[in-house]
């Protein structure tokens, strides 16, 4: 199953609070149009910012997700130009030079570090380690940020204390629906982690099956048991997102038929396998015997098998239906709530 993530990142979204003070037009006539000065620049950078991660999560069209993207990067540059053109304030660099070290990062994560995550994107679904170890650059990506974030937030206090501003705390509609986009990414990688860890098992074990290879199966059966099982204890300590719990729902139907799959229908797949093995053995003696050198115990014998045989195989055929049908089922279910869960959660914004 291919899973098409998103790069979420989670840029500055209280930087930009309102300040009062004078209305001069000259960013360094006053500290407050000197702040004001670098908050509107940032503001439109994280406008187109957020704007492309709202496509991304609504939109199907890659071109223009793309065109966003490139928006988005185009509007880094231009912060960074009109904060680099700033003097510092009255010899006072700190504030600018803290606001460009945000913004040079922002540039480097959003159009070099994304790259080397896309990247990552088609080897991640090589298996659980590299889907998880995807997700974890995702997130210390955005740790990064946020710690630029908090240096940017410290000099900003520490610049209207200094130049006595008022800062108010009010929060805009830009910066909520950056941290809502957050959270949302980050709960909905917490449960698909739990999906993808036994949906990647599942494959492997009908990769295995088709192989018929019993040793293989059993050894990817019980790592299968064992993560299905863990998953639904970490899903029932998992509260509901905002009062929606149908990502965590479909997770938790998935890991339950995989549960089940694990530890009831496939063993009765195997000990098929292994009469199917031993019938074959069956058969070869018995036709390695001419007709007037077989007993009569060995004509029971080999009816017995094939009469065995008929009986697996119709109950093997309705044992993996069963397994092909539920497997769809949940699948299915699980890619549209996923959808609905995104689409529900991450605010639009253009």
């Amino acid at each position: 199953m291919k899973k098409l993530f998103t790069y979420y990142l989670i840029l500055s979204a209280t930087m930009l609070a309102t300040i009062k003070t004078a209305k001069a037009q000259d960013a360094t006539a006053d500290p407050g149009s000197y702040m004001n000065s670098i908050s509107n620049a940032e503001t439109l950078m994280n406008k187109s910012y957020m704007a492309y991660v709202s496509a991304a999560a609504h939109s199907s069209r890659k071109r223009k997700i793309e065109k966003l993207r490139g928006k988005a990067v185009d509007d880094i540059v231009t912060c960074q130009n009109t904060i680099n053109y700033l003097p510092a304030y009255k010899g006072d660099n700190t504030l600018r030079q803290s606001s460009l070290n945000y913004v040079q990062l922002c540039y480097k994560i959003f159009n070099e570090d994304y790259a080397h995550i896309v990247n990552m994107e088609d080897i991640a679904e090589r298996s659980y380690d590299e889907m998880q170890a995807y997700l974890l650059l995702q997130q210390a990506t955005n740790d990064t940020l946020e710690v630029a974030i908090t240096r940017i937030n410290k000099a900003q206090d520490k610049f209207a204390a200094k130049y006595n501003v008022t800062i108010t705390s009010e929060k805009s509609e830009l910066g909520e629906k950056m941290e809502a986009t957050g959270r949302q990414s980050k709960y909905r990688d917490k449960v698909y982690l739990l999906f993808y860890k036994c949906n990647w098992e599942d494959n492997q074990l009908t990769n295995a099956m088709n192989e018929k290879n019993v040793t293989k199966v059993e050894q990817v059966r019980n790592s299968l048991g064992k993560f299905a099982n863990e998953g639904l204890k970490d899903l029932d300590t998992l509260q509901a997102f905002e009062n929606d719990g149908s990502l965590a729902n479909a997770c938790r139907q998935a890991l339950t038929f995989y549960k089940s799959e694990a530890e009831t229908q496939v063993p009765q797949l195997t000990d098929f396998y292994l009469k199917e093995e031993n019938f074959q053995k069956l058969k070869t003696a018995f036709e390695a015997k001419s007709q007037s050198e077989r007993t009569q115990q060995d004509v029971d014998a080999y009816n017995k098998g094939v009469n065995d045989m008929n009986a697996g195989v119709n109950s093997f055929n309705q044992i993996n239906a069963d397994l092909n049908s539920g497997r769809s089922d949940v699948i299915n279910t699980w890619n549209a709530t996923e959808k609905a869960f995104i689409d529900a959660h991450t605010p639009y914004y253009k």
